[in-house]
This record gives C-alpha cells, structure tokens and sequence, in this order.
C-alpha cells in the first residue's frame, strides 16, 4: 500500500503557515485572560465568584466554560500565563482548527472533573487546567501521530517541566488538582481522538501479460 503526503517543500510552507496563526492565537488568548483578569481586580474578584466553578451545583455547569478566563489574583495569573503560551503554542502550530477542538475537550474535561469531585461549598477558577491539558496532549500527540518531530517535541516536554506531573497529585489546599488531573486526562484523550488518521491508497493490481499477434502471412 502507499500513502500520498504534501511534497516536503509544501508540507514546511503549511506548517510555518499553521505556526504564525498558532503564535497570533495565543497571542490573544493571553491578551484575553488578562483584560478580563483586570476587570477582575477592579471588581475585587467579584467576576471569579460569579463565573468560576461551584461543585456539584447543576447552576454553575455553565461556567466549565468561563473559570478557565478568570484567575483569584496576580500571582495565579502570572504563573498560569508563561507554561499557557508554551504549551498552547505547541498544542496549536500543527493545526489551528484542531486546536479549538482540543481546547474544547479540555476544557470540558478539567471543568466537569471540578465540578463533580472539587471540595464542597467550594469556587473554581484558572486556566491551569488547560494548561495541564495542552502538556498532556504534546507529550502524547506525536506518539499516535507517528511524527518524529513531535515524539522528540513531547520527550524534551515532559523532561524540561517534569515539575507539572506533581500538579496532577492532591497538595496544598486551595489548589485544584481535580481540574489538573481532569485536564490532563482530556489532553491524552484529545491526541488519540484528534491524531492524524492517513489514507492508504491501495496499489493497482499488475497488468496481465500482453498478448501480441504476428500479423497474417500474405
């Protein structure tokens, strides 16, 4: 069987292509969260209490899509914003369409892992769960996309910011590891749903033997 694939000149045209709208796409998720984070602080965190996340309070399952925006002060922030870039780019230079859809799966996953095991009387908020969401699809991408770049991409990942892992255990209280944990799972998920599924094009059979006739004797 073979596989028909781009040239290699076009296929690097694509991703350099896929990588800027990548950039710029970050570029603006960053931007969002800290507008709203500054209307946030101007309310005295009153947005984090109204759109973050109630456990086990069927009113709040809207806000799964909400928290992720709303951080509890600068510091939570600022932490969240450098490993969202990295990892959010890298999740997304390979394709932007199939980043919103991984984005959505995380995002619903962290969200609803909060929502049904987070401590009682409990609100909340961040985008560390996508984060953890992104570093667990990165690491797993390449292996169900057999793409060498990408396995070499994940391994250098999971070495440089091995540090996350311990975000995925229960810690200190006030942190949710429910949603990093959750967010991590859907990360994995998101590479075997989302890996690149190639078409094999099955080779012609051989032509026969050609039979040729000598021409009538006069």
């Amino acid at each position: 069987m073979t596989e028909r694939s781009l040239p290699s000149g076009e296929e690097a045209q694509a991703m350099i292509a896929e990588a800027r709208k990548a950039l710029w796409v970050m570029v603006g998720f960053l931007a969002l969260i800290w507008i709203v984070q500054i209307f946030n602080w101007a309310a005295d965190y009153r947005l984090s209490f109204d759109f973050g996340i109630e456990s086990r309070n069927v009113g709040s399952l809207p806000e799964i899509f909400t928290a992720p925006f709303l951080h509890g002060s600068w510091g939570h922030i600022e932490g969240n914003s450098g490993p969202l870039f990295i990892f959010g780019f890298l999740a997304a230079y390979r394709g932007v369409r199939k980043f919103f859809a991984v984005t959505a799966l995380i995002i619903v996953g962290s969200g609803l892992g909060v929502w049904f095991i987070a401590g009682e009387n409990t609100v909340t908020v961040g985008a560390s769960g996508v984060v953890l969401g992104y570093f667990g699809y990165i690491i797993v991408r390449g292996l169900f996309d057999r793409r060498p770049i990408d396995i070499v991409i994940g391994l250098v990942m999971a070495l440089c910011f091995a540090y996350q892992f311990a975000a995925l255990l229960p810690a200190e209280e006030g942190i949710s590891w429910q949603g990093h944990l959750f967010g991590f799972a859907a990360g994995v998920i998101g590479g075997w749903v989302f890996r690149e599924r190639r078409r094999k094009q099955v080779e012609p059979a051989p032509a026969g033997p050609t039979i040729t006739l000598d021409p009538p004797t006069p």
